[in-house]
């Protein structure tokens, strides 16, 4: 197994979890937020798939053609973008080069190597994910999934 393939097993182990998180969550949980000024439950969700989705597509040269913060209204709409973003993160994700991973990137003020910036966005995800899990304890979604989802 090379180290994309690795890597995209690792973090694809994470997704999984939170699909079958948000698959849990109902309309009612959507403007759920622990605090004013937090995101709600939906906001965070989008902000997990469409962070992700932006860092991979900065390494892998695509266009990022996820809006960061869209406005979904229902938990089927939500978890249809999750669907999608996931797909295509996917997908970029596995036709990355070794020469992306070593090439250096730019985001905002920092630069970093390819390989760095999927690891930040691995744990950015996992850090909001857990944030998400207390959000659902919180706000009465019951039986949640375990923190990753192997195979």
């Amino acid at each position: 197994m090379n180290e994309m393939q690795t890597f995209t097993n690792s973090w694809s182990s994470h997704r999984k979890a939170l699909v079958q998180l948000v698959e849990r969550a109902g309309d009612e949980h959507l403007p759920f937020k622990p605090w004013d000024g937090a995101m709600t439950f939906a906001e965070l969700v989008v902000h997990i798939v469409g962070s992700t989705h932006m860092f991979v597509s900065i390494v892998s040269d695509k266009e990022n053609a996820a809006d960061e913060s869209p406005t979904v209204s229902s938990a089927d709409e939500l978890r249809k973008l999750v669907q999608d973003l996931t797909k295509s993160t996917q997908e970029m994700l596995e036709a990355i080069t070794e020469d992306q991973l070593d090439r250096t990137v730019q985001f905002a003020s920092m630069s970093m190597s390819g390989k760095a910036m999927l690891e930040m966005a691995k744990e950015h995800e996992i850090h909001h994910k857990g944030q998400l899990f207390t959000y659902a304890r919180i706000c009465g979604i019951k039986d949640l999934p375990f923190f990753v989802i192997r195979g």
